[in-house]
């Protein structure tokens, strides 16, 4: 065998570093190959949109925690400020499933950044802990990075002033403690100056006792009460919501009945679809209004509602069993498929870019783990991903894709195109891509396929969590091997599905962008970057 025949810079083994100055970029990655290292901006945005709860399939909780905090913490002492406007951009329009991580490097931002870069993030506190609930978290995080000086008091002390009173005692009585804090002891720390109204909210939340606020008022008399009737009074009169109610109060159809006529907000009402599906709640006009509120576009986006956590909640309540295995119920046909008719509209609205689109879904061995720990998995996120882009423009094609000869795939070649559409429901799409067979992994794949059908693509979105390993020629070359083939300029994006620190997205070229697979602005930069405005 001729040795110099094994080199080339246009297929090298994806156990290899590519030769020249592309592989320079590259590090090996989890599964025993090489990929593009991500940059710090790609691995901070992956981390807010991603979080690191559960791992992923080739690390731990802990590995993959310490990993990405390390970027984070590096960004918080050197460029508090930017990584500031990134959390706000995240957190305030809603984009990731769950604010950990966003209140997280702001604790990180607010204790280790420069003196401007600590105002700036103390400054974006209300905006981005924006609960009682996100505040208890970030005072929980913010003492594992400093004490409590005179910036982090009137920050926390401003939270309490800020808002209007009857907001304030909204979240006083919702949200009472978490995270091993109480409103008590943030006042006690912060000691804002106040009067009025505000100095009696204060000191009833201090000291307790008879309250002359009215929602504090009204959620004394629900805690005291026994009646159905006077909790359904107390609730059509003041905006009382079911933390506010005692447990008694919460096994009566009627009560929830009077919570959802008043209006329940869209996360609270989501998240209680089993307990009023056990109650007998949803029948007659209650379940109409609840299935026209469900899919409210205003409602979701009014909620920061996240597409994902819409798709988690379609899932467990059409399954009839919690994802604990705590509870069980007869899925209401109307509320499934208005979850299905949800998921679309947590979605801001897509222009569409009007190209040749080919969607590549990784359904490899490591993509079957849970996706940021939740009750579904990267494939399956990854498809419900797929169906949104589909369901926006009308020249798109869908394949999954693992490694030449793994099972039933057509001819042993790997990759096969999916029978799936957006016309289907949700969870019937999903399905037919959880029977897919499992193997390892080769994000060539899809270019090798398109170059082999002589399938033109103006943009190829790869949904991948980057591990790959198995192939002949690595991603990037197999695409520039399509586009000379093809005489296309065609574009790749690369929607990573954990928070890992690799890509096979080259970051050194301009023709390809990495985004985080949960933010739920996926669509949006998918058409803007295929359009050509990124």
């Amino acid at each position: 065998m001729d040795p110099l025949a094994t080199i080339s810079t246009r297929a090298t083994p994806q156990t290899q570093r590519a030769i020249g100055s592309e592989g320079a970029r590259q590090t090996p990655n989890a599964a025993g190959g090489y990929s593009f290292a991500g940059t710090d901006d790609v691995r901070i945005r992956r981390f807010l949109s991603l979080g690191t709860d559960g791992g992923t399939y080739y690390a731990s909780a802990k590995d993959i925690t310490a990993a990405n905090a390390a970027v984070v913490l590096t960004a918080a002492r050197d460029r508090a400020t930017w990584l500031t406007d990134e959390i706000v951009a995240v957190s305030v329009a809603g984009r990731a499933p769950r604010q950990n991580p966003a209140i997280f490097a702001l604790a990180a931002a607010a204790s280790l950044g420069n003196e401007p870069g600590r105002k700036a993030a103390l400054d974006a506190l209300p905006q981005v802990a924006r609960t009682g609930t996100h505040l208890f978290l970030f005072a929980r995080y913010v003492e594992q990075f400093r004490g409590w000086g005179r910036g982090l008091r009137r920050a926390v002390g401003a939270w309490y002033l800020d808002k209007e009173v009857p907001g304030l005692a909204y979240q006083a009585v919702k949200y009472r403690q978490r995270e091993g804090w109480t409103h008590r002891d943030l006042l006690r720390l912060a000691h804002p100056k106040a009067q009025g109204d505000r100095a009696a909210l204060f000191d009833w939340i201090v000291r307790g006792g008879d309250s002359d606020i009215p929602l504090v008022n009204a959620f004394l008399k629900a805690q005291s009460a026994t009646q159905v009737s006077t909790w359904v009074g107390l609730i059509g009169e003041h905006p009382l919501s079911w933390e506010m109610l005692p447990d008694s109060a919460l096994v009566e159809p009627t009560v929830w009945q009077a919570l959802i006529e008043r209006g329940m907000p869209q996360t609270a009402l989501i998240r209680q679809l089993p307990r009023l599906t056990r109650l007998g709640v949803l029948q007659g006009s209650t379940l109409r209004t609840v299935v026209t509120q469900l899919q409210d576009s205003g409602r979701l986006r009014k909620g920061r509602v996240h597409p994902v956590n819409v798709l988690v909640a379609q899932r467990t309540y059409g399954s009839g069993r919690s994802a604990r295995g705590q509870g069980e119920w007869t899925p209401v046909r109307q509320v499934v498929d208005a979850l299905d008719a949800a998921f679309y509209a947590a979605f801001a609205a897509v222009e569409p870019a009007g190209k040749r689109t080919l969607l590549a879904l990784d359904v490899s061995g490591s993509m079957g783990w849970p996706a940021a720990n939740l009750p579904i998995t990267c494939r399956e996120a990854s498809a419900a991903l797929a169906l949104v882009t589909m369901a926006t423009e009308p020249e798109t094609t869908v394949v999954g894709f693992t490694r030449a000869g793994a099972g039933r795939f057509r001819r042993d070649s790997g990759l096969s195109e999916l029978p799936i559409s957006p016309r289907q429901r949700l969870d019937d799409a999903i399905r037919s891509i959880s029977d897919l067979p499992f193997g390892g992994t080769d994000c060539s794949l899809p270019f090798t396929w398109a170059m082999s059908q002589k399938r033109a693509f103006d943009t190829i979105v790869v949904f991948t969590d980057n591990e790959t390993y198995a192939g002949a020629t690595h991603p990037h070359q197999a695409l520039e091997t399509y586009r000379q083939g093809m005489g296309l300029d065609t574009r790749l994006i690369v929607v990573g599905m954990t928070a890992n620190d690799v890509s096979i997205a080259d970051p050194a070229n301009p023709a390809m962008l990495d985004v985080a697979g949960f933010d739920a602005a996926v669509p949006n930069l998918i058409a803007d970057f295929s359009r050509g405005d990124l």
